[in-house]
Formats: C-alpha cells, sequence, structure tokens
C-alpha cells in the first residue's frame, strides 16, 4: 500500500491507529516483515488484551510491532506524535527546537523533547553518501561556536571570527542545483579538504572555492578544473565561477544554529549537519513526501538517551 503525503493538517488529526498504519505502509510497503529474521511469514494477534499493531513471526516466534528495530522502539509517545514531530522538523526550513516540540506536541519535559529531535536527525542521517557529486561542485566552510567576546579593556586581542578560530569548522560540499554534503571537520588545512573532497565529488566534476590556500592544486584531480573568487579583494563571481550556492546553503544553515537552537555543542554537531543537508536534499518535493522518506530512515536505527549524553 502507497503511504499518503500528508500535511501537517493532516497528520494532526490522525487517530493513534491511523498513525499506525501510515507508518506501517511506509515501513512494511509490502506487508509486514518480522525485524528480528526478516521473514514475511508473519500473523496478526488480535484481542481485548492486545496492544494494537502487534504481530508474531512464524518462523523465529518472536512478536513485534512496526517501531521494533527503528528510532522509535520504546518510546512512550504515541505514534500520532511522532509523525507530527516528523513533519515539524522535515519542513521548518531553519530547524524546530525542543523546546518548540515541547510545547506542540504536549511533552511532559524538555529531555524527553531533545531524545525525541535527536532521533528524528538520525534517521535523516543519509551517511555514507550513496553516490558521489557531480557537475559544479561549491566548497566552502563555516564556523560554529560562541559569539566572540570583546577586547577587555584593551588587555586582550580580539577573538577571530573566520580561519583561525576556535570555533568548530563544518565543511560543505554543494552541487549547483543538487545536494549538499555536510561535515565536521578536525583542521581546515589541504589534507583535510582535498581529502573530503576527493572523496565524495566524482572526478569529471569542476570545483568552485574561495582563494584559501589549502585549495590550491584540487583542480589537477578533477577533469573540469578549479575556479575561485578572491573574497578578500570584495570578488564574488567571475562569468560562472562564484561560491554562491554554498553560501545560500550555509545562510540558511548558520540562521538555524543561531537563531533557532542558540547553542549546538561540538559532540552533537553532526546530527545538526544531517539534518540541514537531509531538507537541502528534499527541498524539491512537498512536505508529505518529505515526511516518508524521514520515517523510511528511521529503519534499523536506535539512540538511546544514555549513549547521547555519553553515560554509555
Amino acid at each position: 500500500m502507497k503511504p499518503p503525503k500528508l500535511n501537517l493538517l493532516q497528520a494532526s488529526r490522525m487517530t493513534e491507529d491511523e498513525a499506525r498504519r501510515y507508518i506501517e505502509s511506509i515501513i512494511w510497503p509490502d506487508g509486514p516483515v518480522c525485524p528480528h529474521c526478516k521473514s514475511k511469514k508473519t500473523w496478526k494477534i488480535d484481542g481485548e488484551s492486545v496492544r494494537s499493531g502487534l504481530y508474531k513471526c512464524a518462523e523465529c516466534h518472536k512478536q513485534y510491532t512496526v517501531t521494533v528495530g527503528t528510532i522509535m522502539h520504546g518510546s512512550h509517545l504515541s505514534l500520532q506524535q511522532w509523525v507530527i514531530a516528523f513533519h515539524l522538523m522535515t519542513s521548518s526550513k531553519k530547524g524546530v527546537s525542543a523546546l518548540q516540540l515541547q510545547r506542540n506536541l504536549g511533552l511532559g519535559s524538555y529531555r524527553t523533547a531533545w531524545h525525541l529531535a535527536h532521533r528524528i536527525r538520525l534517521a535523516m542521517q543519509t551517511k555514507p553518501v550513496k553516490a558521489m557529486l557531480k557537475g559544479t561542485v561549491e566548497v566552502d566552510e563555516t564556523y560554529i561556536g560562541g559569539k566572540p567576546r570583546k577586547a577587555n579593556l584593551g588587555t586582550q586581542k580580539k577573538s577571530k571570527r573566520g580561519r583561525g578560530t576556535k570555533k568548530t569548522p563544518v565543511l560543505a560540499l554543494v552541487e549547483r542545483k543538487g545536494r549538499v554534503h555536510t561535515q565536521v571537520i578536525t583542521r581546515v588545512n589541504a589534507k583535510t579538504l582535498k581529502g573530503a573532497i576527493r572523496e565524495f565529488v566524482h572526478k569529471d566534476s569542476t570545483i568552485m572555492t574561495d582563494e584559501w590556500p589549502a585549495y590550491v592544486g584540487i583542480g589537477k584531480h578533477f577533469r573540469g578544473g578549479h575556479g575561485f573568487v578572491k573574497h578578500s579583494e570584495s570578488q564574488y563571481a567571475i562569468d560562472e565561477i562564484s561560491t554562491n550556492t554554498v553560501e545560500s546553503y550555509f545562510a540558511i544553515f548558520n540562521r538555524g544554529v543561531h537563531g533557532t537552537f542558540h547553542h549546538v555543542s561540538k559532540h552533537h554537531l553532526p546530527r545538526y549537519c544531517d539534518e540541514f543537508s537531509f531538507r537541502w536534499n528534499h527541498r524539491g518535493l512537498i512536505d508529505g513526501e518529505v515526511v516518508i522518506r524521514a520515517i523510511k530512515g528511521s529503519e534499523g536505527r536506535r539512540l538511546s538517551y544514555k549513549p547521547i549524553i555519553g553515560l554509555n
């Protein structure tokens, strides 16, 4: 059964049974599949004392529901709340905070909303990249961290804002009119930057960057060569040579980080990169289709609370 492409209003009007059938149609498009042994030989368990959506495998004899083995496994939230949360996080261009999820979903604690958001970010993860980026690929970095403090009475040097700062660098590689790959990097040097470009970009492509010396020589690895603009000289485009696309992506990314989340720790930053990359890569689809893809991405992924906060 093909899942319907619901908008947020339709999702908010769902009953719990409707939400369950909706998720089942996404996770099991050809009927129930045992998450333990992958067998399709199963039967539904019915009865007044049996919880809804319970199945039993005829091969391994284990019981299961559609949430077993997904990011929703073991959750105390209703499936309707899950569907609405997927809608909010996939359709909000600059993201939605855990506090906003808590208010909108009527959750009892900030911790529950925060854990929910990180589990959905895991479902949005598309790594490893299925197909290498092609065509004209623009490359740039941004830096995530606290706002630099002013020098105290002239006794300290003012903190840097860009390269050379102590903030966490994030690298983005963007196809023009196409996909983006975003990742947290440790150093903004030639080895790291060129290594990432060679790993994720097809050799038939053309690379576009700014004048940062670490990119020098990258063109010899690609048939389209390497074009660059000199931002230090207020040069932003020379015919087809520019980094305007990747800068547009980072404009959304930074507004989300600073305007919606206010602070993102280095430890959790990779999942926020996955979230913004997912929305960018599906920006041409209607919200209902993006939700379906995110829910489908929840299969085979679990993220319990303790590992997130480093207790396990």
